[in-house]
């Protein structure tokens, strides 16, 4: 009996461009045309949680200090967000989709992927389909969108990117093989700047250097991750689209070129990851009640230590200032570290009156393959 053959699947990655800025922007004539910042603020404090495009032009990215995006661009304006506003909007890009389908994985208010395999309009090309919700978008909501249409989630969403803003790529089964191999490192997801730079000492600058490694070495080099990238470098990537997906923790981490060996580098260091976690924590719009420190020393031992709040906290300096607390408290001595990480949990919770959080001094130690 011959198996019946699956279909091709249809992803679309949908990126609201600029969104929490472009928001601001569409409300307030006066900011249109303007280097504007939301979240932050002109004392320096506090972080950029998007940028307009006219402020990017400067170099302001998101998850920027204030005060370095006041040096690069003295005349930005800081908006104060109106997270009310964007959730609303977010419904609203939220019922556009599901005019085409209820398999809608969405990955933060301004972002999510869509199966449009089997649309509920019939139409039957994913391209035809991601320019209407793009006119839709902009007709009745008066914004713009990007979106990239391929067969899996990973080039979907590297597509969405390419031609920002407002830009609509479509990258089809014939093409995905050329696109990865030509794709530079650095734009895979899961490599950041130091595994890009680890990547390029072994002269792998694109998907066509890493396809010519095996699985074997590319986990012996990366760890677990090696799988992925053996994987993705031959364009596969079975995730499905996600429509319940339950976010359980939220963080960000980084392994170092080199092992920190002073406190003053691992603050340096977790300052920068705390600013990447509030941007994430605002994106999401998400609070949690506990946050975890993550350390893994240059003998690839791992600890963790974790602080739990009465109410959920979502800025940027109680998720700094508990993350050095709790390394300070950490036994350093005669050890270097390797892998710094802090993540937020327990979203929305609040503890009943009578029962107290968990202990912050509280200590889970375990060995780790990588």
């Amino acid at each position: 009996m011959n198996e019946i053959a699956s279909p091709i699947r249809k992803i679309i990655h949908v990126d609201m461009d600029a969104f929490y800025a472009s928001v601001e922007q569409r409300d307030n004539p006066d900011l249109r045309g303007k280097a504007i910042a939301v979240g932050g603020s002109p004392t320096g404090r506090g972080v950029v949680a998007t940028a307009s495009y006219e402020a990017r032009k400067f170099g302001v990215r998101s998850a920027m200090p204030s005060r370095t995006a006041m040096q690069l661009c003295p005349h930005i304006i800081f908006v104060y967000p109106r997270f009310d506003v964007y959730k609303a909007v977010s419904r609203s890009i939220r019922e556009i989709f599901e005019r085409y389908t209820d398999i809608i994985e969405p990955l933060s208010l301004d972002e999510a992927f869509l199966d449009v395999t089997n649309d509920k309009a019939g139409i039957g090309s994913a391209l035809e389909i991601a320019k209407e919700i793009k006119v839709a978008i902009f007709n009745e909501l008066n914004l713009t969108a990007s979106a990239g249409i391929s067969t899996n989630k990973f080039v979907a969403k590297i597509a969405s990117d390419i031609n920002k803003p407002d830009g609509l790529t479509f990258i089809g089964p014939s093409k995905i093989r050329k696109f990865i191999h030509e794709l530079p490192v650095g734009k895979f997801f899961g490599v950041g700047k130091v595994t890009a730079e680890k990547m390029n000492s072994m002269d792998l600058f694109t998907g066509a250097d890493l396809y010519q490694l095996s699985e074997e070495e590319l986990v012996k080099h990366f760890g677990k991750s090696g799988h992925f990238y053996y994987n993705i470098a031959r364009g596969i990537d079975n995730r499905q689209v996600q429509p319940h997906r339950e976010t359980k923790s939220l963080g960000a981490e980084d392994t170092f070129m080199y092992d920190l060996a002073t406190r003053e580098e691992m603050h340096k260091e977790l300052e920068r990851i705390a600013v990447t976690v509030f941007d994430r924590l605002a994106r999401k719009q998400l609070s949690g009640r506990t946050v975890t420190l993550k350390i893994k020393y240059s003998d690839f031992t791992q600890i963790t230590r974790n602080h739990s709040f009465m109410h959920p906290v979502s800025d940027y300096d109680s998720i700094y200032n508990t993350a050095i607390t709790l390394l300070d408290k950490t036994d350093l001595e005669h050890k270097t570290v390797r892998l710094l990480g802090i993540s937020l949990s327990n979203f929305g919770e609040i503890i009943p009156k009578g029962r107290k959080p968990k202990d912050p001094d509280q200590l889970d130690l375990f060995d780790t393959d990588r």
